[in-house]
């Protein structure tokens, strides 16, 4: 039997711890974490504010490595305090970066502070990561080791302009805090309201460190001004004790808008009641977070955790600083994770941590989470309104859809009036419903300074009187009343007063280019007198709506010329008119004698005879003298309407006649500017007026062109002419050559317009909130009878002047177009009777072209023979049968038979006798006629006493020799 060896019991302990610890060792060392530290630079740990900061900093690592507890790093906080000073947040950052190593900074709390611990980040490679320092300014370093985790003040500028536009306010007042938060927007916020064409008159620039009275001064000077729309950008701490003071002295009712940055109400939820019972109807721009499930769960989670840390402070609001403090720490820790943990030196390791937290992108609590050039990508705005014991949403603002009224809602148009961008509706300040307008006239304010132009000349446009004994000036004037009817049109009142422009002894100080510059100077206000809108006074102020006609125009003398022509009775009728009256006279001349001289005696006869009786009649109506019958219907369907045809004509030739004999025909001497300028004439014009520059551009020489200032020294140049010294023609404003010509009607006239111009009109600032009320206004004033009477109190004509339309230049002939549609009437009626006629002709005797023809010879003859037919009298025509009843046919049918020379016989003649007797109506066709008169050949002597027939058989039967 073998004996068992006993249990090494001490071996198996042995055994047994040595594994344990080899466990526990490699566990340990699979676990262990390699710090990373970084710093924080805050201004006061132990405010409010610091404490709420500093408590997401460290849920946010807490919260990040609870979630991610296999990561090798860890960040460990080593907080420093600036005490408020950029001094002492340098010398902070200096010690975190020379004595600790920190590997990145959090902080500073302002964008001074940031800008001083930029430059030294560069220097020493360590990234600065800033949650507060919002200032535009802090971009242009270009710094690949600064990074803006809060939304930069710039991408505010455009919601802000947007809501300027959306309710048309012309002019803005920014309000700022004096440092570098406070004016590194403004540059971007003056651009912004430039593109929406609203105008900065003033910059109210108040320190941090004003006191109460400072304040109050700042805002009296405010309320002297004519702006009502104030834009605010500063802290709370600064903005709490602005808006208490504007409240006290009444800069918080109604008429006034405040609006704000981001800044006040992104941190109104931390200021108490009295503040914000004090900013009644404040719109403000704040910043947009997103409501997310995560968001919601951590606000509990945050209040719990830091009442715990901090019991003394009650009820405590994080808003959204904190929110993005949150974000900062989690990004860092983030970033120096994915560096991790190799031995890299200074330079390398902070190039690297830079990289990493540049491609940064995750879902933060304040919504998503990416950097562009190092600054954080937000661009989502709420609209809110101050009401009550908080703000309101009245809307939202995208760069991509603008002013909306709900985040999701589709783009429309901000420029309706009704309902102003899509907002939902604003209490004002006062606790008013209706948008302000954005100006008023202030009651303590200062009149408006109206500068005037001093004249020597056309006084009747602005005149100034000044009283010797108590020094009062009196404006008086077309365009002062104009103006001081524009101001009775206008809803509010407007105190102004009228200040001359003009030098210590009284004279004109400048041209009118020089008067409009003083308002951009701001020396006047605006200017009311004879001053033409031209484009290069609009560069530096603004007109309103001209109250005066457009152009430069021209007067020059004019001549009667009644009897200076002795083809005066040529004129009232012109050269077309009297060709075509010609041609239709000869026309109706011609339908006459086709209609009448077959069966009219009085158009028969030799053919000179036919012609001048034709001629004679179709003249003769001229004037009614015509001694021939018309036999014809269709002869008097055509005179019918050709007697009312000359009936008009004649009438209004005559009318044409006596005015042009009876009435003053004045004639201007020249009627292009053109032919003054190719003859080499002298030109007038205004002292002082543009016109000058005109007249050069046209091409007139410097010793062609005379100035002048009265109306009288005008009147006694033209009255010497060119030739003598004097001037041919003077050119200017329409108004005032308007003016020069009423007052010398009878010796001068005006022409043109010749030159374009805009007209006369008042001049103010550039984008003067005054602008389009007064635009408004002078429509007002200019399209109703108050400028006509105002015309008529100034413009008053000479006393030898009348109303006589005759003596304007215009062309008094009368032309064909007053008459073509006559001449057409009776030109149709003519075409239309003779095709009667031909074709009445044609029927009757068209047995004569129904033979056939054996040869062209022949054809031709019965051409002939028609032309013979129509050349003969128509014995079945009523005339002569009449004729034939007269002489006593019908008494007597025993002398039908008798001798047909016989004085008594009226029966039809035979064809040989016919002939005889009229051979020269033959021969006016081309006849041939070889029988002696009075004899007929046997062969033809014809069988029946039709004759058409008879001269038939004439051609059908052989001749013999």
């Amino acid at each position: 039997m073998i004996k068992k060896r006993p249990l090494n019991l001490k071996l198996v302990l042995s055994i047994f711890f040595f594994f344990l610890c080899s466990w526990i060792s490699l566990a340990l060392a699979q676990n262990k974490t390699i710090p990373v530290n970084v710093g924080l630079v805050l201004d006061d740990f132990d405010s409010g504010e610091g404490k709420i900061w500093l408590s997401c900093i460290k849920m946010a690592l807490s919260d990040f490595y609870a979630s991610h507890a296999n990561y090798k790093t860890r960040l460990v906080l080593n907080t420093r305090d600036s005490n408020e000073s950029v001094v002492d947040a340098a010398a902070a950052a200096v010690d975190l970066i020379e004595k600790v190593k920190v590997k990145a900074i959090l902080g500073p709390g302002t964008s001074m502070q940031a800008g001083f611990l930029i430059n030294l980040g560069d220097q020493v490679h360590v990234p600065i990561i800033s949650f507060s320092a919002t200032s535009p300014s802090l971009n242009s370093v270009h710094s690949s080791y600064f990074f803006q985790f809060a939304q930069n003040d710039s991408s505010q500028v455009k919601a802000i302009s947007s809501i300027v536009k959306a309710f048309g306010w012309r002019q803005v007042v920014p309000v700022y805090v004096d440092n570098e938060f406070g004016e590194g927007v403004i540059p971007f916020l003056t651009d912004a309201l430039q593109e929406v064409d609203a105008r900065v008159p003033y910059r109210s620039v108040i320190s941090l460190s004003a006191t109460d009275g400072q304040i109050l001064e700042e805002l009296y000077k405010l309320m002297t001004m004519q702006t009502r729309v104030f834009i605010v950008h500063m802290r709370t701490d600064l903005s709490s004790r602005l808006f208490a003071k504007a409240r006290e002295i009444g800069m918080m009712t109604e008429g006034y808008v405040w609006l704000t940055t981001n800044g006040i109400p992104n941190e109104l939820r931390s200021l108490n009641s009295s503040v914000i019972s004090s900013m009644q109807g404040v719109l403000g721009v704040q910043t947009y977070v997103p409501h997310t499930v995560k968001l919601e769960e951590f606000m509990p989670r945050w209040k719990r955790q830091f009442q715990q840390d901090n019991p003394t402070i009650i009820d405590a609001q994080l808003h959204v600083f904190g929110l993005w403090a949150y974000d900062s720490a989690f990004a860092l820790a983030m970033a120096v994770e994915e560096v991790g943990t190799a031995s890299f030196d200074v330079s390398q390791y902070g190039r690297k941590l830079s990289h990493a937290l540049s491609s940064m992108r995750f879902k933060g609590i304040a919504g998503d989470f990416s950097l562009v050039d190092g600054q954080l990508q937000s661009s989502t705005f709420r609209i809110v309104n101050v009401n009550g014991g908080g703000t309101r949403v009245v809307g939202f603002w995208t760069p991509e859809n603008g002013l909306m009224n709900k985040l999701n809602s589709t783009n429309t148009s901000f420029s309706s009036t009704s309902n102003k961008g899509n907002l939902e509706p604003i209490m004002w300040p006062g606790d008013s419903l209706t948008a302000p307008k954005g100006w008023q006239i202030p009651a303590n304010g200062k009149k408006l300074r109206i500068g005037v132009p001093v004249k020597v000349g056309f006084t009747e446009f602005v005149k100034i009187t000044k009283d010797p004994s108590t020094n009062a000036i009196d404006v008086t004037g077309f365009t002062i009343d104009v103006f001081k009817a524009v101001v009775k049109v206008l809803p509010y009142p407007l105190p102004y007063e009228f200040i001359p422009f003009a030098k210590p002894d009284g004279t004109s100080a400048g041209t009118y280019s020089d008067l409009c510059y003083q308002v951009y100077l701001g020396n006047y206000d605006a200017v009311v007198g004879d001053t033409t809108i031209r484009a290069d006074r609009s560069l530096y102020v603004d007109f309103t709506m001209p109250y005066t006609e457009c152009g430069v125009a021209m007067a020059v003398p004019v001549i009667d010329v009644r009897s200076k022509n002795a083809w005066v009775f040529l004129k009232p009728l012109t050269w077309e008119l009297w060709l075509t009256t010609s041609c239709v006279f000869v026309l109706i001349a011609f339908v006459m004698w086709v209609l009448e001289h077959r069966i009219n005696e009085d158009f028969r006869g030799t053919p000179s005879h036919q012609v001048g009786t034709s001629i004679w009649f179709s003249f003769s109506t001229m004037v009614f003298a015509q001694r021939e019958r018309v036999v014809s219907n269709l002869a008097r369907f055509v005179m019918i309407i050709w007697v009312f045809v000359v009936l008009i004509l004649t009438q209004s030739y005559t009318a044409s006649l006596t005015s042009l004999l009876t009435v003053q025909q004045l004639q201007p001497t020249v009627t292009d500017i053109k032919d003054l300028l190719r003859k080499g004439e002298n030109v007038g014009y205004l002292t002082d007026a543009y016109v000058y520059d005109i007249l050069k551009q046209v091409g007139f020489d410097d010793t062609k062109l005379k100035g002048f200032k009265t109306m009288e020294e005008i009147d006694e140049a033209l009255s010497k002419g060119s030739a003598n010294g004097g001037i041919a023609a003077v050119v200017d404003e329409t108004p005032n050559m308007k003016l020069f010509v009423a007052k010398f009607c009878s010796k001068y006239t005006m022409i043109g317009p010749i030159f374009e111009t805009a007209g006369f009109a008042f001049v103010f600032p550039k984008r003067s909130p005054l602008l389009p009320d007064v635009s408004q206004a002078v429509l007002n004033v200019t399209e109703g009878e108050a400028i006509l009477n105002i015309e008529n109190k100034w413009f008053k004509k000479g006393d030898n002047c009348v109303d006589n339309p005759t003596q304007e230049l215009s062309n008094n002939s009368l032309g064909l177009d007053s008459f073509w549609g006559l001449f057409l009437i009776s030109g149709v009626a003519s075409i239309l009777s003779l095709i009667i006629f031909v074709a009445s002709f044609l029927y009757r005797h068209k047995h004569i072209l129904k033979h056939p023809p054996d040869s062209k010879a022949l054809t031709w003859s019965k051409i002939r023979s028609m032309f013979e037919i129509f050349n003969e009298r128509d014995f079945n025509s009523r005339m002569f049968k009449s004729s034939q009843q007269r002489d006593g046919i019908a008494g007597n049918p025993d002398n039908i038979a008798g001798d047909a020379n016989s004085p008594n016989n009226n029966w039809p003649e035979s064809t040989s006798s016919f002939s005889s007797n009229h051979t020269d109506d033959f021969e006016f066709f081309g006849g041939q006629q070889t029988q002696s008169p009075g004899q007929a050949s046997p062969e033809i002597v014809p069988s029946t006493t039709d004759p058409a027939i008879i001269i038939a058989e004439m051609h059908t039967t052989p001749a013999t020799a």
